[in-house]
C-alpha cells in the first residue's frame, strides 16, 4: 500500500467521527450514539488508539446512564495513555493530540465520578485535569477547559460544605458526652 493511502485511512476515520459529532451537537443524540457504536464496532477494542480515544470521548457524551458515561470516558483516557506512555521510538502521530485531550478527559472523568457521588475520585481526576491544563495553549479551548475545571471545583467544594459538619448527614458525628 502506498504511503499516502496509509495516511488517508486514519484521517478518514477521524473525519467520520467528526461528522457524527456534528450530528450529536445538532441535537440528534440517539442517532449519534447509534452511529458512534457502529464506528466502535468497526474500530474494535484493539484498533488505533487515537481513534479509540477520540471515539470513546465523544461516545461518552451520548450516554444516558452516568455509569456508562464513566465507562466510555475511562476507555478514552486509557487509549490516550497508550498513546502517550509508550517509548519515544514508538510515538504515534496522535501523541500530541492525545496530550492536548488530557485536561478534557480527566475533567470528564471527574464530572462522571461527581455525578455518581464518588467525590474523592472526582477530586483526584480534577487535580489531574488542572495539572494537564497548564500545558494548553492560550485561546478559547484552553480557557473553556480551565473555566470548566473551576466550575467543577466549586461544585465539589459546595458539596463538601453541604455534607460535612456536626449537623449534616455524614458529618462529624456527635461530640463525646459530658459527664455530669
Amino acid at each position: 500500500m502506498a504511503k499516502g493511502q496509509e495516511q488517508a485511512a486514519p484521517d478518514a476515520v477521524l473525519t467520520r467521527i467528526g461528522q457524527v459529532a456534528m450530528l450529536h451537537h445538532a441535537g440528534d443524540r440517539e442517532e449519534a450514539r447509534h452511529r458512534f457504536l457502529g464506528l466502535w464496532a468497526e474500530i474494535g477494542e484493539h484498533g488505533d488508539a487515537l481513534h479509540r480515544c477520540t471515539l470513546a470521548h465523544y461516545l461518552a457524551d451520548t450516554q444516558d446512564d452516568p455509569a456508562e458515561e464513566l465507562a466510555w470516558d475511562l476507555r478514552a483516557l486509557s487509549a490516550a495513555e497508550e498513546l502517550t506512555q509508550g517509548p519515544p521510538a514508538d510515538a504515534h502521530e496522535g501523541t500530541s493530540a492525545a496530550r492536548a485531550l488530557y485536561p478534557s478527559l480527566h475533567l470528564n472523568v471527574a464530572a462522571d465520578y461527581d455525578r455518581l457521588g464518588h467525590r474523592e475520585a472526582a477530586r483526584l481526576h480534577l487535580g489531574r485535569a488542572r495539572a494537564a491544563a497548564r500545558s494548553l495553549a492560550p485561546g478559547r479551548y484552553g480557557e473553556g477547559v480551565r473555566a470548566s475545571i473551576d466550575r467543577l471545583e466549586q461544585r465539589l467544594d459546595r458539596a463538601a460544605r453541604d455534607t460535612e459538619g456536626p449537623d449534616r448527614p455524614g458529618g462529624w458525628g456527635r461530640p463525646p458526652r459530658q459527664r455530669p
